[in-house]
C-alpha cells in the first residue's frame, strides 16, 4: 500500500530557512568572537557552539569541519564590515569627505569588533583561501567605488590603470593605522583615533610631497618669467631703448 508523502507547506519551509540562516549567523558570530580572542588554532567547535547557543552536533549540519568554517569566516565578517561602511556614507557625499567617512566607519567597526584584527592577521596562515577571498572582495568593492569617483572627476590626476595600486595603498594604511590605534591605552584611543583620521585625510588631500611639487612649479614659473624678462631686455637694447 502506497502511503502519501508528507508535504511541507511553503510557510514551514520559509520558517525553517529563516531558522537555518539565524543559526548560521550565530555560528559565524560566535566563531568571530572565539577566534578574535583565542586565535584560529585554539578555537574549538565546542566553545563556538556553546557561545552560539546550539548543540555541538548542530555545527556539522552547517560545516563539515572546523576548517570549513574558518575558510568562510573572514569573508563573512569582512562583508559585515563593508556593509557597515556603506551604511555610514550618505549618497550625496563626494570627494575627500567620502573617504573620510569610510575610514571613520572602519575605526567604528573595529571599536565594536576588536577581534577582527586577529581574525584578519592570522587568516593568511590558518585560512589562506579566506584571506585571498577577503582581499578580492575588498579590492572589487573599493575599485568600483573609486572608479565612480574617478568618472565624476573627484580623484585628481589618477588614471583607471592606477586605481588598483591606490586601493592597496589605502587598504594597507587602514590596516596599520588600526594596529597603531590598538597599541594605545584604552583611555587614550578616542583622541588618538581622531588624530589618525585627520592625518590620513590630510595626506590624501595635500599629498606627502606637495610642497616639493609646488617648489618645482614655482621654479619653472620663475625660470620662464626670467627668460621673458631677458628677452624683453635684449629686444629693448637692440632698439636702443
Amino acid at each position: 500500500m502506497n502511503h502519501p508523502q508528507a508535504t511541507v507547506s511553503p510557510l514551514k519551509r520559509g520558517k525553517r530557512a529563516i531558522k537555518a540562516d539565524e543559526t548560521r549567523r550565530a555560528l559565524f558570530a560566535a566563531a568571530a568572537t572565539v577566534v578574535g580572542k583565542r586565535g584560529y588554532e585554539a578555537a574549538s567547535v565546542a566553545e563556538i557552539t556553546r557561545l552560539a547557543g546550539v548543540a555541538n552536533g548542530t555545527f556539522y549540519n552547517y560545516f563539515d569541519t572546523r576548517q570549513q568554517l574558518f575558510d568562510q569566516l573572514l569573508p563573512a565578517v569582512g562583508e559585515r564590515l563593508l556593509e557597515h561602511i556603506r551604511s555610514r556614507i550618505p549618497h550625496d557625499v563626494s570627494g575627500i569627505e567620502r573617504e573620510q567617512l569610510r575610514i571613520s566607519a572602519y575605526f567604528e567597526f573595529f571599536r565594536q569588533n576588536p577581534g577582527f584584527i586577529r581574525i584578519l592577521d592570522e587568516a593568511e596562515v590558518f585560512a589562506p583561501n579566506a584571506f585571498k577571498q577577503h582581499l578580492r572582495n575588498f579590492e572589487n568593492r573599493y575599485m568600483n567605488a573609486l572608479k565612480r569617483q574617478l568618472e565624476h572627476g573627484e580623484l585628481g590626476a589618477f588614471t583607471e590603470d592606477e586605481l588598483q595600486a591606490v586601493v592597496y595603498i589605502l587598504m594597507g594604511a587602514r590596516t596599520y593605522l588600526t594596529l597603531l590605534w590598538r597599541a594605545r591605552g584604552r583611555n587614550l584611543r578616542k583622541d588618538f583615533e581622531k588624530s589618525l583620521i585627520d592625518t590620513y585625510v590630510k595626506l590624501l588631500r595635500q599629498g606627502l610631497f606637495a610642497c616639493e611639487t609646488r617648489t618645482e612649479n614655482t621654479s619653472v614659473e620663475t625660470a620662464a618669467a626670467s627668460s621673458k624678462q631677458a628677452k624683453r631686455r635684449d629686444g629693448a637694447s637692440r632698439r636702443g631703448i
